[in-house]
C-alpha cells in the first residue's frame, strides 16, 4: 500500500484478495476446535481451493469494474 496506493488498481485489488480469503484458518481452527472435528483434510482442501478461486475473481472483477 505504501508502494502503490490505496486508490490504484493494485491497492484495490489486494484489499479485495484480503477481504475474500482470510477466514479459511480461522474457520478451520476455531471452529472446528470447538466442535471437536478433528479430520479436517477435505475442508482444507475446499478452504484452500475457494480462496484461489476467490483471489482470482479479485482480480478479474476489479479489473472488469476499476479497470
Amino acid at each position: 500500500m505504501r508502494a502503490y496506493g490505496t486508490d490504484t488498481l493494485i491497492g484495490q485489488i489486494v484489499s479485495t484478495m484480503q477481504g475474500s480469503t482470510e477466514t479459511t484458518f480461522y474457520v478451520l481452527a476455531v471452529y472446528f476446535g470447538s466442535v471437536g472435528i478433528t479430520r479436517s483434510r477435505h475442508a482444507l482442501a475446499a478452504g484452500l481451493t475457494a480462496d484461489a478461486v476467490g483471489a482470482i475473481a479479485a482480480v478479474f472483477f476489479c479489473k472488469l469494474l476499476l479497470g
